[in-house]
């Protein structure tokens, strides 16, 4: 068959890396790439994804060209999600792989919202999915599997670790995520923001086990600085957050069943002391057939930061041929085949 026309839309740091990918990928073809920056628009895509070589695509900020490539499908990768766009995008007749994480479930969309994207999806006779690392690969794809081998389920918790120790980015650690600042009750902005963000996979996946969830619940806990630290981004005096951890968990049958919680930190000597692991991820089964699996980031803490992008943007560009596949509407982990990637030469014809 011959090669999907792809689209790349927005090229920050998860963006650029799937460019990269769809234009060393044996079986897509590059058809364009959007841009919101005038200062990126007219520059070719290998030099917005760190190619030496020109690719012979540029730019735009136009989304009507964007509109008239009659690409099989964009890669729709912005800071933010514009409904408008995605519909505009879909009725268009180009399919849509997202790591925006508004259609995991559903189910779980604001009504409105996702009775105008099906109708889109039904006019330009397209699919839209959602998918990445976190939500997405370890909340309900390693999930599906490794229960498959179940006849019950007791409860299923992935926690998720990350040390940032290392990452160079005194803006985000300390004035988004707060660290360095004395502890207080954790924000329930943040707590909101987990349910949206990791619910609809914790639902997902209930469905599929036709052990559908009641509620959601979040939490927050914060570990302080048992004395001061130097990190790369800057300097943690004792008694100050310097971890913090996020749990959504689902509950079927008014127990918990499904959970999901990341643990974010700055150094292990913390007060209280938790129980840390490295970079990665680690999933407890509690079943008839039970597990326990860890999957550790093998990479050093100082390259962790241009090396993680990889593993939410090579997920999506790997789902291109099997959401170009799929029946029109908006299409979940559930209904796709299993994502495989393909490594080798594309057949052609």
């Amino acid at each position: 068959m011959s090669a999907y026309r792809v689209v790349q839309w927005a090229t920050g740091t998860i963006g650029s890396r799937a460019l990269r990918a769809v234009v060393e990928h044996p079986g897509l073809d590059l058809a364009g790439v959007y841009v919101h920056s005038a200062e990126k628009a007219g520059r070719d895509a290998g030099e917005l994804c760190g190619i030496d070589t020109t690719v012979g695509v540029t730019a735009t900020q136009d989304l009507r060209e964007v509109q008239a490539l009659g690409a099989d499908c964009v890669l729709y990768m912005p800071l933010l999600c514009d409904v408008d766009e995605v519909c505009r995008i879909l009725e268009s007749g180009a399919n849509v792989v997202t790591t925006r994480g508004e259609f995991h479930h559903p189910p779980s969309m604001n009504p409105d919202v996702r009775k105008r994207v099906e109708a889109a999806c039904e006019r330009g006779g397209t699919s839209i999915h959602s998918t990445g690392s976190s939500p997405g690969f370890i909340t309900e794809a390693v999930p599906l599997m490794l229960t498959s081998i179940a006849r019950r389920l007791d409860s299923l918790t992935i926690d998720e670790y990350a040390d940032l120790s290392q990452r160079p980015s005194p803006e985000l650690l300390f004035a988004v995520m707060g660290f360095g600042a004395a502890p207080a009750a954790f924000d329930e902005g943040r707590l909101s923001h987990a349910r949206t963000s990791f619910g609809p996979s914790l639902r997902l996946v209930a469905d599929a086990l036709s052990l559908p969830l009641d509620s959601l619940e979040a939490g927050g806990e914060l570990a302080t600085a048992r004395r001061r630290v130097r990190i790369a981004a800057g300097e943690l005096a004792a008694g100050t957050v310097a971890a913090q951890r996020l749990t959504v968990t689902g509950l079927h049958a008014s127990r918990p069943l499904l959970s999901f919680r990341a643990t974010w930190y700055c150094t292990t000597d913390l007060d209280p002391a938790w129980a840390l692991h490295d970079t990665g991820w680690h999933i407890s089964v509690d079943s008839d057939a039970p597990l326990e699996v860890g999957l550790r980031f093998p990479v050093p803490l100082d390259r962790m930061a241009a090396v993680s992008p990889a593993y939410t943007a090579n997920r999506a560009v790997n789902a291109v041929p099997f959401v170009c596949a799929a029946q029109p509407g908006i299409r979940t982990t559930r209904e796709l085949p299993q994502i495989t990637a393909t490594l080798g030469p594309a057949s052609t014809g």
